[in-house]
């Protein structure tokens, strides 16, 4: 019941004139009236009032008899433990925090109405309940509390939540049960942070409905820009790991040149070496942008979840690599020839190598079984890579022109062959600096390897000839990698003749040096041979190519195709789309994991002397080479299907693609 109190002094005149005198009840210490006030204007509306007074002091009141309806409703929270949890179960914060879960005091909920109060104009008050823990459920525990919602309430549209923990907590949903329209499941897959930490701000979840931002109920317009102000931050001072900020950066977190000279690195991103933004770390230090945790800052939703950590744990990948990679170089690995002979490359597979001490506690067979295998008869620890299934059915099959061919496209990078549409071949660099851009590659040359079954020009015409081209690409890093010790690097063109069974054939491989060392430029062309002399020499040129590609896919198709030019888009959608954006809730399940993955790769992976610097060709300019490959090759408009396939000439075109806008990143 609502009940109104009206006060009067003595002296006053009364709000309500009473129209006979009250009937007095017992000692007369107090008094009641039910009066029919129907007759009223001021009082028509109430269907029954109750007014009362004492006459000592000419107190009176007045009850609204008519109740507010509400209705019950149950929220029930799902909290998944992570084993981070799990293994601080025995902490002091574990102990007291059990003990907010005996007071019923776990989260503090709140929810929101989805609309404003029609009377003020503002927003209605939330409804606020503590809730407890409940059951067990698999993968997780539940905290349920009970609510009292008036109907004028209207629906929910989003649910404060406080975490009353001392450590944070993962929440999964929250369903609410009891409306006629029947439940509301808000899907949170987030992390709380605990109400101790006084940096963060109450956590706010939306219901699952989708709405853009002219459609917002306007009792959720205001949260819905204040979440993004959150996540954008200020631009200022050092992240933490537990906050959920999303800002861009450019890469100048790649070399440490406080360790070494040899390890300073170029900022990559702006005019004179475009590239990708990354996520802002904050890092006191530019080119050291760890935590104290030790990590490189993602927002904390980015995060791995224990499945992926458990799955994709490149941490322990890493170590393990860098375990194993200093025991094969002084086993079996000339510090100045690498790999000398190729049946030291084979000795990795039926020999094994000299293994460290780890096998006797079992560290190589759990870690990682699937690239290396132990020798359990052997009365030595030693180590045996796992035979590549090609390789165990023919030893020699990477010497064929057919597993070549195969490797192109199904292989790691399929994404560079194109169609030959122009004739004959010429490189667009400037001859001045790189030689004449005339390839070697003829029409003689080509005829003579597709053996009379039609000319270069029918070839092309009949869209049979494919290339495969780094020239333009590779040739203005040649001088700067053949400086590397070593290591040596090619432009390289690659042409491939469609047979009529529908494989491919290579016919020729054209390797180039630009002029350098006060040599000209040199040039040569290789074609499949029965002598030989020639015919080692055109294996070597496909192992030379096979070099290239394979540090093309990892450098660009891979690492800057799939990777970097995806975390700008990430940002910037969680900057600017409010997680009720319908065009967020598509894109957010594609985006998941992939800032984390990207910070172990700068991390570990693209760094200074990391792992791509240390095993593909470009070497130290591995990632100036990208910047510069970004530059030149990368568009938005152009990456997906089916553009992509038309720009290789791998697809018909078709109209409805040709109105698409061809402004240059």
């Amino acid at each position: 019941m609502l009940k109104h109190q009206l006060h009067q002094s003595q002296s006053s005149k009364p709000l309500f004139s009473l129209a006979n005198k009250p009937f007095l009840h017992g000692n007369g210490a107090s008094a009641n009236a039910f009066l029919p006030l129907h007759s009223r204007p001021s009082l028509k509306k109430s269907p029954k009032i109750r007014i009362g007074f004492v006459p000592s002091n000419i107190k009176a009141s007045v009850v609204d008899l008519t109740e507010r309806k509400t209705t019950a409703v149950k929220a029930v929270v799902t909290v998944i433990p992570t084993v981070s949890s799990l293994l601080s179960s025995i902490s002091i914060d574990s102990s007291l925090d059990t003990s907010q879960d005996a007071l019923g005091k776990s989260l503090l909920l709140e929810l929101v109405s989805a609309r404003l109060d029609p009377k003020t104009g503002l927003e209605k008050p939330t409804i606020k309940a503590f809730a407890h823990k409940g059951k067990e459920v698999k993968r997780g525990a539940t905290y349920e509390a009970e609510f009292k919602i008036p109907t004028d309430f209207r629906e929910v549209g989003a649910v404060f939540v406080e975490n009353e923990h001392h450590k944070e907590m993962f929440l999964k949903d929250i369903v609410l049960d009891g409306f006629d329209t029947g439940k509301v499941k808000i899907i949170c897959g987030s992390w709380v942070q605990p109400k101790t930490d006084k940096t963060q701000k109450k956590r706010v979840f939306f219901t699952a409905k989708s709405y853009l931002p002219s459609n917002t109920p306007n009792g959720l317009m205001r949260l819905r820009a204040e979440e993004l102000v959150n996540l954008q931050g200020t631009g200022q001072g050092e992240r933490k790991n537990t906050e959920r900020i999303y800002d861009y950066d450019v890469y100048n977190d790649l070399g440490n040149p406080d360790k070494s000279d040899d390890l300073a690195r170029l900022v990559l991103g702006g005019k004179q070496h475009p590239y990708p933004r990354r996520c802002r770390t904050g890092g006191l230090d530019p080119y050291s942008e760890k935590l104290a945790t030790n990590t490189i800052y993602v927002p904390r939703d980015e995060a791995f979840s224990d499945i992926k950590e458990l799955t994709f744990s490149a941490k322990t990948l890493y170590c393990a690599l860098h375990a194993l990679i200093p025991t094969i170089h002084t086993s079996i690995v000339d510090s100045d020839l690498a790999f000398p002979y190729f049946t030291t490359i084979d000795s990795l597979f039926n020999e094994g190598i000299n293994f460290p001490p780890l096998t006797k506690q079992g560290f190589w067979k759990t870690l990682i079984p699937r690239l290396v295998k132990g020798i359990e008869d052997s009365s030595e620890d030693v180590l045996c890579f796992e035979t590549p299934e090609a390789m165990a059915r023919d030893r020699f099959f990477w010497f064929r022109d057919e597993e070549f061919a195969r490797q192109t496209l199904a292989g790691l990078n399929p994404l560079c062959i194109k169609l030959v549409t122009e004739w004959p071949l010429k490189s667009t660099l400037d001859p001045a600096v790189y030689g004449p851009p005339e390839s070697k590659i003829t029409t003689e040359i080509l005829e003579n390897e597709i053996k009379g079954f039609m000319t270069v020009y029918e070839a092309i015409k009949q869209k049979k000839l494919f290339i495969v081209d780094y020239q333009d690409l590779m040739l203005p890093y040649v001088q700067k990698v053949r400086t590397l010790k070593n290591t040596t690097l090619y432009g390289s063109r690659t042409v491939f003749f469609l047979t009529p069974d529908g494989t491919l054939r290579p016919l020729a491989i054209e390797l180039i040096r630009p002029p350098m060392d006060g040599k000209p430029q040199w040039k040569e062309v290789y074609t499949p041979s029965w002598n030989s002399t020639d015919c080692w020499l055109w294996r070597l040129a496909k192992a030379q190519v096979l070099a290239i590609d394979a540090g093309y896919h990892q450098l660009i198709s891979h690492w800057l195709r799939t990777h970097c030019c995806t975390e700008p888009y990430i940002i910037a959608t969680n900057r600017q789309l409010s997680v009720m954006h319908p065009i967020y809730r598509l894109l957010h399940p594609h985006f998941r994991y992939t800032m984390e993955i990207n910070a172990l790769a700068r991390e570990k992976l693209i760094n200074a002397d990391g792992i791509i610097e240390s095993t593909f060709s470009p070497g130290k300019f591995s990632m100036e080479l990208s910047s510069a490959v970004y530059d030149e090759v990368w568009r938005f408009d152009q990456e997906a299907l089916p553009q992509d396939l038309i720009n290789r000439g791998m697809a018909v075109e078709d109209p409805k693609f040709s109105s698409w806008p061809k402004a240059h990143n």
